[in-house]
């Protein structure tokens, strides 16, 4: 498991790079910040010398540093716009919605601090964390569940196969493209990308895993996201948790799932046959 995780790593730091994130504006390049530079060497001389000539140098700069700014700003906004009009034309509906969203929003800034049971504001960051993982550990355990009675299961077959190279391609593609990559940190898009060598590989784990009946310990944990979805910021039952699950997981979900849908569309026919009309793609037959 370790060893497909770090190999797929490394071999998309090799081919792809690694993406810098910045945390100033999409069109703050390194030619503003050269303005930038100019303009606090203009302070600091006016600062050592407040001669007239200083003064009228640091006024200069100024102005040239805030005209370059509002024009790569203008600039930006305009590529923005046509590259709207762009995704419109061509129905590029995913893209389009993210910049019109974008362009909504504005500004948003963080609320780092939620309340506690009492309705106390905390602000550090031991008790935020606290916090949170009391309120999901109380929305998603079950508490107090009776005891569930206990019935004969009878299976479909005997003897179950073990997944087949052919089930586990289809299985990673139907992976979703552009989602939050789990605790693998690994995105769908590399195991569509890797072709044949991560096929087998993947096809190998899952049938160790398929014959020793057990699941590894990394897919039993996931990343939960806060989303906030009204009201209040700092109320933590105004937000619900999405889970970040490892991918190598979901390609084993989706795997068991084509497995257990023809099992159950027999059951739910032969048990309510009228429940077939609500199923995808329903037969009459």
């Amino acid at each position: 498991m370790e060893n497909i995780k770090e190999n797929i790593k490394t071999s998309a730091k090799e081919s792809l790079g690694l993406h810098e994130w910045k945390q100033n504006k999409p069109w703050f390049d390194k030619e503003c910040l050269d303005f930038l530079d100019g303009r606090e060497q203009a302070k600091m001389q006016w600062i050592q010398d407040p001669s007239r000539s200083n003064v009228d140098n640091l006024n200069n700069v100024r102005r040239d540093a805030s005209r370059h700014f509002r024009n790569k700003k203008k600039a930006y906004l305009k590529a923005k716009i046509e590259e709207l009009e762009t995704n419109s034309k061509i129905n590029n509906i995913r893209d389009l919605y993210r910049g019109i969203n974008d362009f909504k929003k504005g500004y948003q800034p963080r609320s780092i601090i939620v309340k506690d049971e009492k309705g106390d504001l905390v602000a550090d960051s031991h008790s935020i964390k606290t916090r949170w993982r009391n309120y999901f550990s109380q929305l998603l355990n079950v508490h107090g569940t009776k005891d569930v009675r206990q019935e004969e299961i009878h299976t479909e077959e005997p003897l179950v196969p073990e997944p087949s190279a052919f089930e586990v391609e289809l299985a990673i593609d139907k992976l979703k493209s552009h989602k939050s990559r789990g605790i693998d940190q690994i995105p769908a898009e590399l195991f569509k990308a890797g072709g044949r060598t991560i096929r087998c590989a993947i096809h190998k784990l899952i049938i160790s895993i398929w014959n020793k009946e057990e699941l590894p310990e990394e897919w039993k944990e996931s990343i939960i996201v806060p989303i906030h979805k009204k009201g209040d910021k700092t109320d933590c039952n105004n937000y619900r948790g999405i889970s970040l699950l490892p991918t190598t997981y979901k390609v084993f979900s989706k795997l068991l799932l084509s497995r257990l849908i023809p099992y159950a569309e027999k059951v739910c026919y032969r048990s309510f046959p009228v429940m077939c009309w609500f199923r995808s793609l329903p037969s009459a037959q």
